[in-house]
């Protein structure tokens, strides 16, 4: 079905570059020679199929240049080697990071493309051994890979998840130690922080991130932001958002509207502090 059948019209994200980056965020681009605040994450802080992502609702709710440098299906790693990242995290009053899950990040088990982090490239003589039964040539992305690993066998894959947790936490510390200025982490999903990862094959985002895992790099940030999404929010599921009839399970995966204005809502009063000062 076109867009046109579906009375809207397809989004203009306005893309936009910073720098020297090769990758390209969402618009309108932004001056960062002045005072600004900088939102870094995947999917959810691009504003995919949104017309106002949060940082979008936060800067109008602030009256603060936000500059969306979030990027579809990021993991730490896209964060941590680009350069202009880190540089426009570094220069802002204050960086709002969400919180990515642990799936897409090279480990000891597999890498990920450095720049599409769910995008899976290879896997390592250890993982081929462990599950010499798995062709890894048919797998393309890191959730198909892990949900069937999952499934072939559960025990073994509890091994490859302990090491998706261990190397999450060390790339999160280092990619908070590398931001100069404050930096708050933003838990934006359908579930609050849980103690355990409730079934080995749940990748929903953010895939195999628990509350130990967050308390582990808490202070080695300025602040935490709960904004899981009420139930208000996950009744109203994906309406409002601007997507084609063959998009609509992809947008269904996404935090819609109702969640973004929660999110805004929720940052407000602690981005208060640091824009207001």
């Amino acid at each position: 079905m076109t867009y046109e059948k579906l009375g809207a019209q397809p989004l203009d994200y306005m893309p936009c570059q910073y720098g020297r980056s090769k990758l390209v965020f969402r618009g309108p681009v932004r001056d960062m020679t002045g005072r600004y605040a900088a939102f870094l994450g995947g999917t959810e802080t691009y504003g995919k199929f949104l017309r106002q992502p949060y940082p979008a609702l936060v800067e109008r709710r602030l009256g603060t240049p936000c500059v969306n440098l979030g990027w579809p299906n990021s993991g730490v790693d896209v964060l941590l080697n680009d350069p202009e990242i880190m540089l426009a995290a570094s220069r802002a009053c204050v960086t709002v990071l969400q919180v990515p899950g642990a799936q897409n990040l090279s480990n000891r088990f597999y890498k990920v493309h450095p720049r599409r982090n769910d995008r899976f490239v290879e896997a390592s003589p250890i993982l081929r051994a462990m599950y010499n039964e798995v062709d890894f040539t048919e797998f393309h992305f890191t959730r198909h890979m892990l949900g069937y690993l999952a499934y072939v066998c559960p025990e073994r894959f509890e091994v490859v998840r302990d090491e998706l947790q261990d190397a999450w936490v060390a790339r999160m510390k280092l990619l908070l130690a590398r931001i100069d200025g404050p930096a708050i982490l933003l838990w934006m999903a359908r579930r609050a922080p849980e103690d355990r990862v409730a079934a080995p094959h749940d990748t929903a985002n953010p895939a195999f991130i628990t509350r130990a895992m967050l308390n582990a790099i808490k202070d080695h940030a300025a602040g935490f932001v709960d904004a899981t999404a009420s139930a208000a929010a996950l009744e109203a599921g994906s309406a409002g958002m601007v997507h084609s009839e063959l998009e609509a399970i992809a947008a269904s995966e996404l935090p819609g509207p109702v969640a973004h204005d929660e999110a805004a809502k929720a940052l407000e009063p602690m981005l208060r502090t640091y824009l207001d000062a």
